[in-house]
């Protein structure tokens, strides 16, 4: 068996090789992934939103950011740089020469492959004659050429060329290691190692060990546990929360304090400025002994939340620390809702646990409101418009406009709307329009069933409800025009739907003239559910300005009283009719054969409302599996905010509460994909007594206040269907086996008999 060699390279060749593989594999990904945006673009889009977003605190520190900012420059240069070296090593590993080269016998005669032996020995002779040690020649020239001569002519030898590609035979394997010879060099052996050392015993350790050290600080939305755990804890001890202790609670959080945020500062001038904030303010529980209230951090971040909330300036260093903590302040309270959340399903599967109430809930969602916008809870959401002030508000909410919120100021007419803000100069009154026109209008639909079910509209007692919530987002600016054609021709579209029902009279007295006897009782039945069904108590609905229309609810039930009593009259009356016509009937076998049509149609029908409801439910599997495959982006239209310091998106919380009992049905769904339309699933078990419920969908912004919206949801809960102890397909029919030993026992019986009767 032949040795084993180990050989450095001396001369540093495949160490290039090697050094060009690894800097590639750095420098390639690094460009992909790290090269800035193109700055051309991001000017463009901030271009298209100066029009509305102009005045946004957001929009201005970004144009600033942007043209002070060196780390785009830095980047594209140490990128650049990494490139330059990767293509010089590149071009050095190119112009190397090859150290190994495949032996050729016929290359060193200078002869063609498969040449004669005759031409072997007659170029052998010439070279000889040129070459020899004797005549004056080179003498390792010669030994290659005799060497190359005898592996041609010798049969060993030649056999060994053909096999091992050596005429001496096989050689020692040697394994080549791609680095030089000086890092194995005894003389650097303490250099060598020193670095080894530094490398994987110090630095590799350490660099693990601090992302490991903040990964478990951290929770997965990037929260402090610490955090969690101290919103867990208050919320638990206090489950009615109002705004004043749920400010307190939230301004406590870890991420202010500089002991575990680096982020956060805590100024010498402190002791200056905060008090003097605290006497403007007033009264902000400044005594308040309660741990970690009482802290200054605490206290701090409480004193920047509510002056952002008033709209106070304050000064230039105090600035940047209320920047940092409004802009972190979103994200935790999306923590507190969760911690809500997370306490409500434990109390509701364990038992024992104080749920949070849910005006708490609801709450730190105003609370979100409040601080993107930096609006106080009893301000007018009219404040969230540019050129508003508080002194322009009298203009609104005078008697003759009665505008309180962003939906009776679009519902207004334009010359209305232009007369109410006329202290607006026109450039200033354009520009509000266009902020509003920005603002979203979301239609929501709604649609109750239970999945997976025979009957998907039955609800039994403890079956899981799914409501299907399609959410389609338009601009109020879509909303002007029909608003307007709304209140311009009120009275056309009164008697528009006159006509309406004036046809719809007509309609059904035609329909009925062709009911048949057969299902009088039945048709007499379903009139008395519908009459009484058609006089229901008036209900009081709360509007989107806040009024209640119990009156117009009241009007309403009436005329739709008056309505269906006129129609069962008239029905009676053709039922009459009817009756009278059944009796003319010339024989009983006519009735038959009618009655069977009408069982088939229904069959018909029964099937292809089967059919439907199967498509149906394939099509929402379908969409459960796209929605679980694809990563929709969470960037949906900025929001309008003139006192937020970061840009923020449009999300939403979407959810299903009981309002008398103030619980929560489903937990809060955050939707943060809606950018045109978004279809989302609200599950949540039926009570377990029969009855009927009546539930909330409620769908509430997280940026803007004055746009959420509540639509009642009636849920009728049946009885369950009782389980059959005997069902006809649980009936295990005899295999054949049986049936054949059945047969088989049987003929032994017969023919026992048979040989008795014989006797």
């Amino acid at each position: 068996m032949a040795g084993q060699q180990f050989q450095y390279d001396d001369s540093g060749n495949t160490f290039f090789y090697f050094l060009t593989s690894f800097v590639g594999l750095i420098v390639i990904p690094a460009t992909y992934y790290l090269w800035p945006r193109d700055q051309n673009a991001e000017q463009l889009r901030l271009k298209s939103l100066r029009r509305v977003h102009g005045r946004c605190l957001w929009y201005r520190l970004r144009l600033m950011k942007s043209q002070q900012s060196i780390v785009p420059t830095l980047k594209k240069a140490a990128l650049l740089f990494g490139w330059a070296v990767f293509l010089l090593l590149a071009y050095k590993v190119s112009k190397l020469d090859r150290e190994y080269q495949e032996y050729n016998p016929y290359e060193v005669l200078n002869l063609d492959q498969g040449a004669s032996v005759s031409e072997i020995k007659k170029q052998y002779r010439v070279l000889s004659l040129k070459y020899h040690p004797d005549k004056g020649g080179d003498e390792a020239t010669f030994m290659r050429i005799a060497k190359a001569y005898a592996a041609l002519t010798n049969e060993q030898s030649r056999q060994n060329w053909e096999t091992y590609g050596n005429p001496d035979g096989p050689g020692a394997t040697s394994f080549g290691i791609a680095l030089p010879a000086w890092i194995v060099d005894q003389k650097n052996s303490m250099l060598v190692l020193l670095v080894y050392g530094l490398a994987f015993m110090v630095i590799l350790p350490v660099v693990v060990g601090t992302w490991w050290y903040r990964s478990i600080r951290y929770s997965g939305d990037q929260i402090l546990i610490s955090t969690t755990q101290l919103f867990m804890h208050f919320m638990y001890k206090t489950p009615n929360m109002n705004m004043k202790r749920l400010t307190m609670v939230l301004t406590a959080a870890f991420e202010f304090d500089p002991r575990s945020n680096k982020e956060a500062t805590i100024r010498p001038t402190d002791n200056i400025e905060v008090p003097q904030l605290i006497r403007e303010l007033g009264n902000i529980n400044v005594k308040k002994k309660e741990p970690p209230f009482c802290y200054p951090y605490s206290l701090k971040a409480r004193v920047l939340v509510l002056s952002h909330l008033a709209r106070m300036e304050v000064s230039e260093e105090l600035e940047e620390d209320q920047r940092f903590v409004v802009r972190k302040s979103p994200a935790l309270l999306q923590e507190m809702i969760n911690v809500g959340c997370q306490l409500t399903m434990m109390a509701n599967s364990r038992g024992g646990f104080h749920a949070p109430r849910l005006v708490t809930i609801e709450n730190c969602m105003k609370l979100t409101q409040m601080i993107v916008q930096g609006l106080q809870e009893s301000k007018s959401p009219l404040l969230q418009l540019p050129h508003f002030e508080e002194e322009h508000l009298r203009y609104c909410i005078s008697k003759k406009y009665k505008v309180r919120t962003l939906q009776d100021l679009v519902s207004l007419k334009d010359s209305d709307r232009r007369s109410m803000l006329r202290f607006l100069g026109e450039e200033k009154y354009d520009e509000v329009m266009a902020v509003l026109g920005s603002f979203p209008h979301i239609i929501m639909d709604i649609k109750l069933q239970v999945l997976d079910d025979e009957d998907s509209n039955n609800i039994t007692a403890g079956s899981i409800v799914t409501v299907t919530v399609t959410l389609t987002r338009k601009r109020m600016a879509d909303m002007f025009e029909k608003e307007q054609e709304a209140s311009i021709c009120p009275g056309e579209e009164a008697a528009n739907t006159e006509e309406a029902g004036e046809s719809n009279k007509a309609k059904t007295k035609v329909w009925q003239n062709k009911n048949k006897g057969a299902k009088k009782t039945a048709k007499s039945k379903k009139k008395k559910l519908t009459k009484k069904k058609a006089t229901p108590a008036p209900v009081k609905a709360k509007q989107a300005n806040g009024n209640v229309a119990g009156n117009e609810m009241a009007a309403a039930a009436s005329a739709a009283a008056s309505a269906a009593k006129e129609e069962d009259d008239e029905a009676s009356d053709k039922g009459s009719e009817s009756d009278e016509g059944e009796a003319n009937k010339d024989s009983p076998s006519e009735r038959d054969e009618e009655s069977d049509k009408q069982s088939d149609t229904e069959v018909d029908e029964g099937a292809g409302d089967d059919e439907e409801e199967w498509e149906a439910l394939q099509q929402s599997i379908q969409r459960r599996e796209r929605a679980l495959l694809e990563t929709k982006s969470k960037v949906t239209h900025p929001v309008y905010s003139l006192y937020f310091p970061e840009e923020k998106q449009e999300w939403w919380w979407l959810y299903i509460a009981d309002r008398k009992d103030q619980t929560l049905v489903s937990m809060p769904y955050h939707v943060c994909t809606l950018k045109d339309s978004e279809e989302v699933e609200l599950k949540f078990p039926a009570p377990s007594k029969t009855g009927n419920y009546q539930y909330s969908v409620i769908l509430r912004s997280d940026s803007y206040l004055g746009l959420d919206q509540i639509k009642p949801l009636k849920l009728e809960v049946h009885e369950a269907k009782a389980i059959m102890d005997n069902h006809p397909q649980w009936d295990i029919p005899d295999t054949e086996e049986e049936d054949e030993e059945q047969e088989d026992s049987d003929g032994i019986e017969e023919s026992d008999y048979e040989d008795e009767d014989n006797d």
